[in-house]
């Protein structure tokens, strides 16, 4: 045709590639035909080692799936499933929405594009982002708290040093000295609970480095009483990041899994790379993924909500800033932390972009 426009040819897998939806597509003999880097995370395998497989070796409970493809085929028609689980080889189960839809593989044979989105995906989000608000706010409640505190605290120490100057009896300039002491203690109180305001210094960061710093940083506090085991992602690139706000606050998370344990028990850094990933309402082509783990007694379910909150603590001698200030310095790289925790087993999870154009 006259004037048409000629477009190179264009390969629908990039589209597919680059959705955050998990995509599979079985031929007509139910053995996987393509797997989307999502389907890939999904699965937690590669589509090269996948593609090919029949459906069985990829989904324990596969009968139940099969009669949907072979339903779909026969028909087709598209059906959607909700709420069907999936029992992965590693032991996983998934919630998972399941939309079938029929489609023509190369030499005219039948096959079934599947796409799965898991259940929890939506809610994960949603808390993320009240997460994100809720440290957002908690910080300008402190940062107006601090002002209000901060103003008349240094008038108060400044007329306790002019009283001090006044009075001649040492006994009572005793007196003078706890006010000032106790002034400069709330300042620093108020300091520590703002956190670091310097403007962070971004660089390329290994991230191996820093946990490898507060590995040895938390075994020489606790005389190396403590098993600290590392299980590290040797693929994961160098981020754009802060180090010494970095170390800070892993070491603050660490050194919370270190005081849960009492001195018995055993911690775990775990690191990977997670693609197509949400923090909060933004995707990411690729997130850092670093968890501590422990096998302490775990975190009381009234108390898990309001562990980043500051000033909460179950320790008679702690202060309750260590993670109210860890989550304000990740949030300070874009980043999240996040906690489950039951008997035995307690994850912080920090997720970290390594798409940052910081």
């Amino acid at each position: 045709m006259a004037g048409a426009e000629h477009f190179p040819e264009f390969r629908y897998e990039r589209l597919l590639d680059n959705l955050s939806t998990a995509v599979l597509v079985f031929d007509d003999h139910f053995r996987l035909h393509y797997l989307n880097p999502a389907g890939e995370v999904l699965l937690a395998t590669s589509a090269s080692r996948a593609r090919g497989k029949a459906i069985q070796e990829l989904i324990n409970n596969a009968d139940a799936v099969t009669e949907q493809l072979s339903t779909v085929m026969e028909s087709g028609y598209v059906i959607n499933h909700r709420s069907c689980r999936l029992a992965l080889p590693d032991q996983r189960s998934l919630i998972v929405n399941c939309t079938h839809t029929p489609i023509n593989l190369p030499g005219q044979r039948n096959g079934v594009m599947l796409e799965l989105r898991k259940v929890d995906h939506h809610l994960r989000i949603e808390q993320e982002q009240q997460l994100i608000a809720q440290q957002e706010a908690t910080h300008e409640l402190l940062r107006g708290l601090a002002h209000e505190i901060k103003n008349p605290l240094g008038g108060l120490r400044g007329a306790a040093q002019l009283l001090e100057q006044e009075i001649a009896d040492a006994a009572l300039k005793e007196y003078t000295q706890i006010i000032i002491g106790e002034a400069d203690r709330l300042q620093n109180l108020m300091d520590r609970m703002l956190g670091p305001n310097d403007i962070p210094n971004m660089q390329s960061t290994n991230i191996h480095v820093i946990l490898e710093r507060v590995r040895e940083l938390v075994r020489v506090e606790r005389d190396g009483r403590l098993a600290i085991q590392q299980d590290y992602d040797p693929s994961l690139p160098d981020i754009q990041a802060d180090p010494d706000l970095l170390l800070q606050a892993l070491l603050n998370i660490v050194r919370n899994a270190a005081q849960a344990l009492e001195g018995t028990g055993e911690i775990t850094l775990r690191t990977r790379v997670q693609r197509k990933f949400n923090i909060g309402n933004r995707l990411h082509r690729l997130v850092a993924c670093i968890e501590i783990i422990d096998n302490g007694p775990g975190i009381d379910e009234d108390l898990r909500e309001k562990i980043f909150y500051p000033m909460i603590t179950t320790r008679s001698e702690g202060t309750g800033l260590g993670l109210s200030i860890a989550q304000s310095l990740i949030s300070r790289h874009q980043g999240l932390i996040e906690c489950s925790s039951k008997p035995g087993k307690t994850v912080f999870t920090i997720l970290l972009p390594l798409d940052s154009k910081q």
